[in-house]
């Protein structure tokens, strides 16, 4: 994935005031609309600034072509996604139960592809790479990585090659079936085929996180300052299990041989 210096070449200037901001944000949002009823290659700066409601004037204010616009919607997209990584509390999700922390993950992915943009630019990038300007594989192994991170705190019984393969697979595999529940005009079986995911994964997953797998520490576990059980996992110290208390927010390691 390349800089953010692309979106100085996708606008042809900047909007400073919310009015133009918001007028931009309307044309990308059209933008999408067109892109998923008739293509990439059929749409054009005239359909999308009807769809927009505004003058092709005005759009032509902004962005030069469709293929500024759409630049400017991988960018968009781009920014979505960080976020949404970002709002991940890894040090929670990983506490809790396999199915539930899959659920939180699906759906926070779900959500994303809600908004028209990224589910737009989602699918036209693996039916149309060529087009692409600012996302490229690596934001692929990006989200490899941060699965990969995630499996790790999780069960630091794994090395770093088994994180990294589950990681891969799941990102590879829920990436295909939304790829195909995004495609299908049927809001019902595309419904299904999300729901399928989390099943999936969880199913792979199960044999190297299950709950059963990791034991009930955290359950039983008592903070050695102040007695509470309200505990939160807070990395490594010499291959040792670290803790922090939440309620006197002192940290400790795991000394149990069991």
């Amino acid at each position: 994935m390349t800089e953010h210096s692309h979106s100085s070449r996708s606008l042809r200037r900047q909007p400073k005031q919310q009015r133009g901001k918001e007028r931009v944000k309307k044309i990308l949002d059209a933008a999408a609309a067109v892109f998923d009823e008739v293509g990439y290659e059929a749409a054009t700066t005239h359909l999308i600034a009807a769809k927009a409601g505004t003058a092709i004037g005005s759009l032509y204010q902004f962005f030069p072509d469709k293929a500024a616009i759409f630049h400017a919607m991988e960018l968009r997209h781009v920014e979505q996604v960080k976020l949404m990584w970002a709002q991940v509390d890894k040090q929670q999700i990983v506490q809790l139960p396999l199915r539930q922390m899959i659920h939180t993950l699906a759906s926070a992915v779900a959500q994303l592809f809600e908004q028209p943009v990224s589910r737009v630019v989602f699918v036209q990038f693996f039916i149309s790479r060529q087009i692409f300007q600012s996302i490229d594989d690596s934001m692929t192994q990006e989200a490899i990585n941060f699965m990969a991170s995630i499996l790790k705190q999780r069960n630091s019984a794994l090395s770093e090659a088994q994180c990294n393969l589950l990681a891969e697979v799941c990102v590879h595999s829920s990436n295909a079936v939304m790829l195909s529940a995004l495609r299908t005009a049927d809001r019902q079986h595309k419904q299904l085929l999300i729901q399928q995911i989390e099943d999936l994964l969880v199913s792979y997953l199960e044999p190297h996180l299950g709950d059963s797998l990791l034991g009930n520490v955290m359950k039983v576990m008592k903070c050695p300052h102040c007695r509470s059980p309200q505990l939160s996992k807070n990395g490594y110290r010499r291959g040792k299990q670290c803790y922090r208390c939440k309620d006197c927010g002192k940290q400790f390691v795991n000394n149990s041989r069991g």
